[in-house]
């Protein structure tokens, strides 16, 4: 049998393989989509909130839908949510609206006025040409400079200092009371700041205390809506129809802060030809508050959901979806799956990647060098399930990185709910999948979904009976491969194959319920 795994197009098919593992503007052309008609839903009038666990697709279907709609010379702006991580509000939200504005003016500089024969543009992003003609140069370039002056209006706000229009100030001591004023802008270098203050020596035992500031940012923000509204009409009427924002990434923004990022957002789109796609982890994500007023959006009401998480749960889908993004990269260099992996790889590669199309990608990339390394022997030329269990443990340190990246501020509080989950597992019933009452009501339950969205845990049966707990409804979940496969492989430890019928008793045991 030839050794395939050496040959150059293996070689190739490795390299096609790594490089798609981070979405780029070039690497729209290999987009597979999860589900009929998801592309579709993506790009039409209506917001939605796109969830999914990272590396599940978000940002490869936001950019594939900008990319379609760009070609259709529809005006979109797609905005990475990163590299705001850490901003605090109002100046996360200012950050986000420059991004905006500037991805909106270089689309008016570009894609608006080239023709359709410049290849060099249309190709290299989208591989394809407009069949819509270009727009006016001299509208879109006055409307580019109606961007750039608010862009710069905005940058010259983010970088100045929060003012305070009043501090009062009172100390208190055991021989007199004396208020002071202060009117102070802050943030500034020393050299810049200005103040003003009238008061009194305290004595050594003074308490003082001092009431809140009006911040001129925000007034900013709400005050100028109705200017940005005139200015996306005046993009419908010179496009002829309705604009796009993608946000990706949403949960990189402060918790708290995100609500109010949403809010002011759906505020500008709506009734303003702009439609808002925002791709987000689920339990990472507060897009709604409901207060008086209430705060972000509604699902159901002022947006749809689209979920791009392909579950363990609907194993035979995920295994369907994950390979035939892997045949799309092996059919140009006229491979089959079949030539490469033997059929319990193919079930491991599932598992491991619990349906997870980035991580499907590398685990198997990796694999690729870990069946050359052992240079065939007994288990054969192909990729085995063995060499997909090594590279599986090796891919957890990617996956304690996204971990850390994602989890910050309850990181302490998951970590310990699963490392006691994973001793339950490990130790007491020696097996990777536990159960979970359906209608806990217990506060670790968030938790667990929250190790679900940031790929730690899997639900791969939502119902579940068990013997002896007659009307008790419960979840099965399974511990994630890496935790034990690879440098971590336990001695005599039971995987079960939820995905067939014959575990269904191993499931309905009372032993593998794990008390959350």
């Amino acid at each position: 049998m030839e050794d395939i795994l050496n040959t150059e197009k293996m070689a190739e098919l490795g390299t096609l393989v790594e490089e798609a593992t981070r979405s780029t503007e070039e690497g729209v052309r290999y987009f597979t989509e999860p589900a009929l008609g998801t592309l579709k839903r993506a790009t039409n009038k209506r917001h939605h909130l796109v969830f999914g666990r990272r590396g599940s697709g978000k940002s490869s279907l936001l950019r594939k839908a900008g990319a379609d709609l760009t070609v259709n010379r529809r005006p979109i702006a797609y905005v990475d949510l990163e590299p705001f991580k850490g901003h605090t509000y109002p100046n996360v939200l200012l950050s986000i609206l420059i991004s905006t504005f500037t991805k909106y003016e270089e689309w008016l500089k570009t894609a608006a006025i080239n023709p359709s024969t410049k290849i060099s543009f249309w190709d290299k992003y989208f591989g394809k040409s407009p069949t819509r003609p270009s727009f006016n140069r001299k509208k879109s370039a006055n409307l580019a400079q109606t961007f750039n002056k608010v862009i710069n209006d905005l940058n010259t706000l983010l970088h100045s200092a929060d003012e305070m229009d009043r501090i009062e100030t009172t100390r208190e001591s055991n021989h007199a009371t004396t208020t002071g004023r202060l009117d102070a802008k802050i943030g500034l270098p020393k050299s810049s700041v200005s103040a003003s203050a009238e008061h009194q020596e305290a004595t050594e035992n003074a308490k003082e205390t001092q009431d809140t500031y009006t911040n001129k940012k925000v007034d900013f923000l709400h005050l100028h809506i109705m200017e940005y509204h005139k200015i996306f009409d005046e993009l419908a009427e010179l496009s002829d129809g309705d604009s796009y924002l993608f946000l990706d990434d949403l949960y990189h923004i402060k918790r708290s802060d995100q609500p109010d990022v949403v809010d002011y957002f759906h505020r500008l789109a709506k009734g303003h030809h702009l439609w808002l796609k925002i791709g987000t982890i689920r339990h990472r994500t507060d897009w709604y508050v409901a207060s008086s007023p209430p705060i972000g959006v509604k699902l159901g009401e002022d947006a749809d959901e689209i979920d791009l998480d392909v579950t363990l749960e609907k194993y035979q889908m995920a295994r369907k979806f994950l390979f035939e993004i892997l045949s799309n990269f092996a059919k140009p260099l006229e491979l089959r799956v079949d030539d490469f992996l033997t059929d319990g790889a193919k079930d491991r590669l599932v598992l491991a990647s619990a349906g997870v199309a980035r991580d499907f990608l590398s685990i198997f990339r990796r694999s690729i060098d870990i069946a050359r390394e052992r240079g065939g022997g007994p288990r054969g030329p192909k990729i085995g399930a063995e060499d997909v269990n090594v590279a599986s443990g090796e891919y957890d340190t990617y996956k304690r990185e996204d971990f850390n990246r994602d989890a910050t501020e309850d990181s302490k509080v998951l970590n310990d709910l699963y490392d006691d989950i994973s001793i339950f597992c490990l130790e007491k019933i020696n097996t990777n999948c536990f159960l979970i009452n359906k209608d806990s009501t217990s506060a670790n339950v968030n938790l667990l979904h929250g190790l679900v969205d940031l790929k730690l845990l899997h639900l791969v049966r939502s119902r579940v009976t068990v013997s002896g707990r007659p009307g008790l409804i419960y979840e099965a979940y399974m511990l994630d491969l890496s935790r034990y496969t690879g440098a971590r492989k336990q001695r005599e430890f039971k995987i079960v194959e939820f995905w067939k019928s014959s575990s269904t008793e191993i499931l309905r045991r009372a032993s593998m319920i794990y008390e959350i």
